[in-house]
């Protein structure tokens, strides 16, 4: 999920090389929204059969095999030493383990379209970083008023003025915590492994990898194995990780060396929306009309994070 799901490592080569390829980017671009947006829906579901801790896992075990799969093709090689599988490691908590867990349990109380809007709060969350000189993104006048506009999206898919009624205060922040364990992750990434020389395809396929041993780990501790597998939360589960964390990463990959991480960093502004749509159409949550509203605001709000400054 959203810039969400992969770490920002600088190009060991300088500019990325832009292959050409069959699909238009713009369409890749589409489909990788598309798939984002549904992730929450699929966790959703994955939580109603399972878990939370066990739909982590299998998000994480399907989506490392179409990675691993996709290296073996393209042939590429392992990064080495042992302080680059150590950095990994931590990029793995970071960005893949400690997020999906949180935003799978979060969904056990929250609705999914909340949980997409809490997801668009990763770029707020990376400027607030950046205010107490935690990243290398030099702070702004626009962006500073973009943190300020983005707070009160929250404020008001909160529903503040209401005190909060009928919100689980546990599994939003969950999800809040989750959205905020991103910027962490592309910070320390940035940090430790740029110019590593190894490829952000099989970087990224490592730390999957990496992601999935510590949830083997983890998931039996704190789970026991189910005594029935309900067909259909299962193949959510399947789809949440083949499609949403395997196949999606693999797209931004392209998108990125194609057209620059900027242009696909956009796909941030989609994914709450069709979450929304998702949640609401297909799995019948309700809509208040501060959600939607908050939503913009907080979207507008990270978009001027983003603004990058005027030379």
């Amino acid at each position: 999920m959203t810039t969400v799901a992969t770490p920002r490592t600088a190009s060991p080569t300088g500019t990325p090389a832009r292959p050409r390829t069959a699909l238009d980017w713009r369409i890749r671009f589409g489909v990788l929204s598309l798939i984002w947006g549904f992730s929450f829906l699929l966790i959703k579901v994955g939580t109603d059969g399972y878990a939370p801790f066990q739909v982590t896992f299998g998000r994480l075990l399907f989506g490392t095999a179409v990675l691993v799969a996709a290296m073996a093709v393209k042939r590429e090689r392992l990064p080495r030493g042992a302080r680059t599988w150590g950095h990994l490691a931590v990029a793995a908590l970071l960005l893949n383990a400690l997020p999906f867990s949180l935003f799978a349990y979060s969904e056990l109380t929250i609705p999914s379209t909340l949980a997409g809007i809490c997801n668009a709060t990763s770029p707020l969350w990376g400027m607030a970083l950046s205010l107490v000189a935690l990243s290398e993104d030099r702070p702004t006048r626009r962006r500073v008023a973009g943190l300020g506009i983005g707070f009160l999206g929250v404020l008001t898919v909160l529903g503040v003025w209401q005190g909060f009624h009928g919100l689980d205060a546990t599994g939003t922040a969950m999800a809040l915590l989750a959205s905020l364990s991103y910027p962490v992750g592309w910070i320390y990434v940035r940090r430790t492994l740029a110019g590593t020389g190894a490829s952000h395809l099989s970087m990224t396929g490592v730390q999957l990898l990496l992601a999935t041993v510590q949830l083997a780990f983890v998931t039996p501790l704190f789970t026991t194995l189910p005594s029935r597998f309900p067909v259909v939360p299962l193949l959510a589960i399947v789809a949440l990780g083949a499609l949403g964390t395997g196949l999606a990463i693999f797209l931004q990959y392209g998108i990125v060396a194609e057209v620059g991480p900027t242009t696909a960093q956009m796909v941030t502004y989609f994914i709450p929306v069709i979450a929304t749509a998702a949640g609401v159409a297909i799995l019948g949550e309700s809509l208040a009309w501060s959600t939607p509203v908050g939503a913009v605001i907080v979207l507008a709000g990270a978009a001027l994070t983003q603004a990058k400054p005027r030379r």
